[in-house]
């Protein structure tokens, strides 16, 4: 089937097709000037808050393989995938038909009723996760599964303080945002919880940069256990992503939160692994994030979303049943696993283990890295490269002048330009860092294009810059 196996090729459609362009989808508003009436109805009805990428944002219209087209008929290349959520490929054959055929059956019942593709799903992803006599409850998305991971650790643990990596996010929600260790990401100081930030996250900002990896883990453990010696020993539990997603794809050295997990099993408290955008084998080495710091086994909680149902609304939390059931009220989800979500989810993850798409990340992943060090070899605006799998990152120096554009704005911009879809993110509300993390199903040919249109990016960057020609 074309467009969703590694060594496939996506079936090109006419000359059009072959030189980046298709024409527009009947009755699509096609053109400039769509785009540009539809940006004007979107600022006069939806937040201000709400961000669009682009100075012109592009009204995206259909997506085969590991690639998308606008209402224009233009063609890109995704190495974004709608912010890490197409895991396998656009227009996944199975994941179509199993969406369609399950529509057909019956759309929406709640978990109220017996639901036979949802206690599928569970079955698999509680014997993936490697928790022991773990349950899964499935939520609509990120958001809401770390909402219901910090309920079911603050009611197990009787207590509303939580550890947080700075630089996190963890969703938008009040809850969710009350751990968020991301100024650009945290619009209020307000919270129901009780909140504790500690080192981690970031390697080369704070008093511990420059470490190297031995030296920063016990740097960073000392620092927990003061922190922990000058607080309430009824902490609930530390949320953690084993690679910061929003913060711009940086990580702990691997152990860190294995070292971490050491200490606060002494106090009993509990470790959620935000797994939301790390799930799934996207770091090539391993199914789970987690995995990189192993230690005495997983997390006691683990969150997921985006890639597990590559568009549709999946998220959930695994946890062993002992925390999972701790809760003494009701509780239901009228959306939370639905009959064609969980068909989705399914057909999705059964894709991903049948074509080791983790592998191919790690394959491709690794060529694209190399690559990657290689086109920004000598650019002064590029501070560091990093990554793992298909989950990497190019980070810049901040502009000399306040005034001046932002290297991640102009390479973003180029790079669209070129046909290549990438994402932005970075600590202290600074967007510095380009995020790249295409479909698992990425083929070589693929990487090589991309980063290819990346160097000229890069370069048009930095001429801008330096003051030169804006053309690469």
């Amino acid at each position: 089937m074309p467009g969703t196996h590694p060594d496939d090729r996506p079936a090109e459609r006419g000359e059009e097709a072959r030189a980046g362009v298709q024409p527009p989808l009947p009755g699509a508003a096609g053109g400039p000037t769509g785009s540009l009436e539809l940006h004007a109805r979107h600022r006069a009805v939806l937040p201000e808050w709400l961000a669009l990428y682009y100075r012109e944002p592009i009204d995206l219209s259909h997506g085969e393989g590991r690639h998308v087209w606008d209402s224009t008929g233009k063609r890109y290349l995704d190495f974004f995938g709608g912010i890490l959520t197409t895991l396998t490929a656009h227009a996944l054959p199975e994941v179509t038909k199993a969406v369609q055929e399950q529509a057909g059956r019956i759309l929406h019942t709640s978990t109220l009723y017996l639901n036979r593709p949802m206690v599928e799903l569970a079955e698999r992803v509680a014997a993936l996760s490697r928790i022991p006599d773990a349950r899964v409850f499935f939520t609509t998305s990120g958001t809401e599964a770390n909402d219901t991971a910090l309920l079911l650790a603050t009611a197990y643990r009787r207590s509303n303080q939580i550890l947080a990596l700075r630089n996190s996010y963890h969703g938008r929600s009040f809850s969710a945002v009350g751990i968020t260790g991301n100024r650009a990401w945290s619009p209020t100081s307000l919270s129901p919880l009780q909140t504790l930030y500690v080192h981690g996250g970031v390697r080369h900002r704070g008093p511990f940069a420059g470490l190297d990896d031995a030296v920063f883990t016990t740097a960073c453990v000392d620092d927990l256990r003061d922190m922990l010696g000058q607080t309430r020993a009824d902490v609930a539990a530390l949320i953690a992503e084993p690679v910061q997603g929003v913060g711009g794809f940086t990580s702990p050295p691997d152990g860190l939160l294995a070292a971490y997990r050491e200490v606060l099993a002494e106090q009993g408290i509990l470790w959620i692994s935000d797994e939301v955008q790390t799930g799934w084998g996207r770091t090539g080495d391993h199914f789970w994030g987690w995995q990189a710091h192993d230690g005495n086994g997983p997390p006691d909680i683990v969150t997921f979303a985006k890639g597990i149902g590559n568009g549709m609304s999946v998220g959930g939390v695994i946890a062993r049943a002992e925390i999972m059931n701790c809760l003494d009220a009701n509780s239901i989800s009228t959306f939370g696993g639905s009959p064609v979500t969980m068909a989705a989810a399914n057909a999705n993850l059964a894709h991903l283990l049948e074509h080791d798409l983790q592998s191919n990340a790690r394959r491709v992943g690794g060529l694209l890295l190399q690559r990657l060090h290689a086109v920004t070899a000598g650019l002064g605006i590029v501070r560091e490269v990093r990554g793992r799998g298909l989950m990497l990152g190019i980070e810049f120096h901040e502009p000399a002048s306040p005034a001046a554009p932002h290297p991640a704005d102009l390479v973003l911009e180029a790079a669209r330009e070129r046909g290549l879809l990438i994402g932005k993110g970075g600590g202290y509300g600074a967007g510095g860092v380009l995020r790249i993390a295409p479909p698992l199903s990425l083929t070589v040919a693929e990487a090589e294009e991309g980063a290819e249109i990346l160097e000229q990016a890069l370069r048009q960057a930095q001429s801008q810059l330096d003051g030169g020609e804006s053309g690469a």
